[in-house]
């Protein structure tokens, strides 16, 4: 009889603590995420959620305990992180290429035109609206890419529902082809399905 084998296991966490200035900023964590899953990170301001996703990206050091990705996961903070005197398809290719996802010509226009900036690409940065420079900076994620981890922090932002809709199809995707989401948000997102996961205080 054939059974179907468990899908990839993406993060496990093992009592994981981050602090700042030394004070732990939430209780030990315990997560396992799975390809496929989208987990909404919650927790009040000043919590410690996005020094969680650094920490997971990289950026940061575990105040204690452990954390585990089988492949590097991919970061996408809440600055846009755009160069101004940068062109939107040069910030493409270059936050693209520094997280690992080289891409030829034809998937940066594809990526651009997914996110609706295909008549944008040769415009610098700084000539962008707040929308469009989120748009920017979320075109990375309608890049060719392996399934991997994706730490995404208040992705919603400044977009309209038009933007809404199309980020959700991106995520959709990601999850479909195999990707996990663990990301903050002070907005739902119908449509997506997530599970939960609370940050509490440490004692």
């Amino acid at each position: 009889m054939e059974t179907n084998a468990p899908t990839p296991e993406l993060l496990r966490t093992d009592a994981l603590v981050c602090a700042r200035a030394e004070r732990a900023l939430f209780a030990p964590l315990g997560l396992a995420l799975r390809a496929g899953e989208a987990v909404w990170l919650r927790g009040a301001n000043g919590s410690g959620k996005t020094t969680l996703l650094r920490t997971l990206a990289g950026l940061g050091q575990p105040f204690a305990g452990s954390f585990h990705c089988p492949r590097p996961p991919r970061y996408l903070g809440h600055a846009n992180g755009l160069k101004d005197e940068l062109t939107v398809a040069e910030n493409l290719r270059l936050a693209a290429a520094l997280q690992g996802q080289p891409c030829g010509a034809a998937e940066l226009k594809a990526a651009l035109q997914a996110l609706g900036l295909g008549g944008l690409a040769r415009r610098p940065a700084r000539q962008l609206s707040q929308g469009q420079r989120r748009r920017t900076a979320l075109a990375r994620l309608a890049l060719p890419s392996a399934p991997a981890l994706w730490l995404l922090d208040e992705p919603f932002d400044a977009l309209d529902q038009e933007g809404l809709a199309t980020l959700r199809g991106l995520l959709q995707s990601l999850l479909t082809a195999g990707s996990a989401l663990l990301f903050t948000s002070h907005q739902e997102l119908p449509g997506l399905a997530t599970r939960d996961v609370q940050l509490e205080a440490a004692p």
